[in-house]
């Protein structure tokens, strides 16, 4: 077990840990939480004895290890295999001295501990998790300095997952990986056979990877059982009693301090003033649970929406220079599409986004487009665009050269940098609050088609939850390119696969998906070619119509399963917002009760809309 014992630790003036601890039981996996810039990777590099501590002491069995992803990537000449097999440093030694060993006793016992530890079996384990983590056989076989460094970084994961210490520490995994690698992750954290420790944003993981989750706020550390849904209700419950209990003691606190203030001065009532004046003292105050509000994210749509489609492709085609990345393009995109582009990274899905968004002429076939069409484009490298030396207010000023200063700064509060923070040079800002600045100025202009590529990568979990409720806002189409399977499954209604030169309709949902990745990734490991997404589906249904004209039958129920799904997705938000409204909470805001209602109104209005064309789109098949 490890014991983390009344650990203090101040960086500077800030006090990130004061007096806390937790016990990690054997064999849990944890997934650790709390606001950037909270400590959690503070304590990471105390548990290391990177860090020293102001007090408390950490407590680990003798001879556990402990692993984590090394900081600095490996880029010399040894081959991924090599990088990833070195990792598991007894194996190498033993093997080193069984090529020199002569005494037949310490031949013997080193044997008998390779066979203990599965030695002969690691090739095939490394070659394994490469392999989940994206590199194929060949790419396995290179030397590490033919890769960048973000795929580098999957190299340093892939070694200490290999390695498989006592206790695994991670730190923001699925930020080095694609959406594919990501699943894999899920799976391979859930059956982990000792103890996981993962800071992590990703709500899906937090739900389906651990057992227990760590919450650090105010420099406490609190242990829940269950993932994080568990955790939040927990929480919830927690902080409702305790602002329960708070008031009961501001109640008596108030009792007892005006008893002493009425007779403190008189002979006659001093004792019993006195008496009061001590439990007063004794008394512990109830710190009630804050939670710091998040900035919400806010869209602005087009002022005259386009009539559908906005854009169609045909028999189009997309590279760079002579170099065709994706062919046999057809495709139209309405403005009302919620589309999530799946697939492994480097089979073109930024390719396939920067043609949509115009920064990219297709190669040959044709696109068509309305000439009034505006669209917003944010990837993770556009943060490298921003002027490090200038502020959100000079970064907007560029958009409103004749607006007056109050407007300009109106409009950098809106986007989420209110008073002082408007005027804090870039270089001073964290990477939640670049993305946020450069999310609101690719949509300055209320643009018809978001596209999105990975916009969550620096962001906690509140600010990803406020994301996705400004794209389920935003009234335009919106591209996605996420490994956040929580963010796809809360915005997409459309899938499409990436793969194979082209992009293909996905006909199914995550659960799908992620049972066809973990399908694919273990047919390619016993020799079999990977199965194509539908392979093994019967030929596409037809029927003839009143007319006699064939009607395939795949695209309607297809739209009907997105119309069924829309219709769970807002009977479920009226739900939660109904039981916001039952439970009481808004009964001393009458504002938020409200705004609750009016969005109540809006909800019910998109579901009517949402049964209507249900209806007719379960008609059609019938007719069919």
């Amino acid at each position: 077990m490890l014991t983390l014992n009344d650990i203090t630790y101040r960086l500077g003036e800030r006090l990130l840990l004061d007096h806390t601890g937790a016990a990690i039981p054997d064999g849990s996996r944890v997934g650790f939480v709390g606001r950037n810039g909270t400590g959690k990777t503070t304590l990471f590099k105390i548990i290391t004895g990177d860090l020293g501590t102001e007090s408390g002491t950490i407590s680990l069995p003798r001879g556990r290890r402990i692993g984590g992803v090394a900081q600095e990537a490996p880029g010399g000449p040894e081959t991924l295999i090599e990088v990833v097999l070195a990792a598991d440093t007894e194996r190498m030694a033993l093997m080193q001295e069984a090529e020199t060993a002569t005494d037949p006793h310490r031949i013997a016992e080193i044997g008998t501990r390779l066979a203990d530890i599965g030695a002969h079996s690691a090739p095939a384990r490394a070659a394994m998790v490469l392999h989940g983590l994206g590199f194929d056989e060949a790419a396995q076989q290179r030397p590490c300095s033919d890769f960048s460094g973000g795929w580098r970084m999957r190299v340093a994961l892939a070694a200490v997952l290999f390695s498989e210490p006592d206790l695994l520490l991670l730190d923001e995994p699925t930020n080095y990986l694609d959406l594919e690698g990501t699943l894999w992750l899920y799976d391979y954290l859930e059956r982990y056979p000792h103890t996981v420790i993962v800071i992590s944003h990703d709500r899906e993981l937090l739900d389906t990877s651990v057992d227990h989750i760590m919450h650090l706020d105010q420099g406490k550390l609190t242990l829940y059982r269950g993932g994080y849904s568990s955790f939040e209700k927990q929480r919830a419950e927690k902080q409702m009693q305790l602002a329960r209990a708070k008031e009961k003691q501001d109640a008596e606190r108030k009792h007892l301090q005006s008893f002493v203030d009425r007779f403190k001065a008189k002979a006659t009532k001093a004792r019993q003033a006195q008496s009061r004046v001590k439990r007063l003292e004794k008394m512990q105050t109830i710190a009630a649970i804050v939670d710091r509000d998040v900035q919400p994210f806010s869209f602005p749509g087009p002022e005259k929406p386009l009539s559908p489609p906005m854009i169609v492709l045909e028999d189009a085609a997309a590279g760079y220079g002579e170099r065709k990345v994706l062919s046999r393009l057809n495709f139209s995109i309405a403005p009302d599409d919620r589309i999530a582009l799946l697939g492994s990274n480097g089979n073109g899905k930024s390719t396939f986004c920067k043609l949509i968004g115009g920064r990219l002429p297709p190669m040959s076939g044709e696109m068509k487009k309305s000439s009034k069409l505006e669209t917003a484009y944010f990837a993770q490298h556009q943060l490298d665009e921003l002027r490090i030396e200038d502020t959100p207010v000079g970064h907007l000023r560029d958009l409103m050269p004749d607006a007056p200063e109050a407007k300009v700064r109106s409009k950098a509060a809106q986007i989420g940098f209110p008073a002082n923070k408007a005027d804090t040079p870039v270089k001073l800002l964290s990477g939640g609050e670049k993305a946020r600045l450069m999310l609101g100025l690719a949509t300055f202009h209320g643009p018809h088609l978001l596209i999105l590529d990975e916009p969550t990568n620096h962001l906690d979990i509140d600010s990803r939850t406020a994301l996705v409720n400004a794209i389920n806002d935003y009234p335009g189409a919106v591209m996605l390119v996420s490994h956040d399977r929580f963010l796809i499954e809360a915005c997409a209604d459309r899938l499409w696969l990436v793969g194979g030169g082209t992009v293909k309709t996905f006909d199914g949902d995550m659960d799908d998906y992620r049972t066809y990745v973990l399908g694919a990734a273990k047919a390619e490991r016993r020799g079999k070619p990977a199965p194509e997404p539908g392979a093994a589906k019967p030929k596409a249904e037809e029927r003839k119509d009143a007319a006699g004209k064939r009607v395939a039958l795949g695209p309607l129920k297809q739209k009907l399963n997105l119309a069924e799904a829309r219709m769970a997705k807002l009977h479920g938000l009226i739900e939660k917002i109904d039981a916001a409204l039952a439970n009481g909470a808004f009964a001393r805001e009458p504002d938020k009760a409200l705004q609750l209602s009016r969005q109540r109104a809006e909800v019910e209005a998109a579901l009517a809309s949402a049964e209507e064309e249900w209806l007719l789109l379960s008609e059609e098949l019938e007719g069919a």
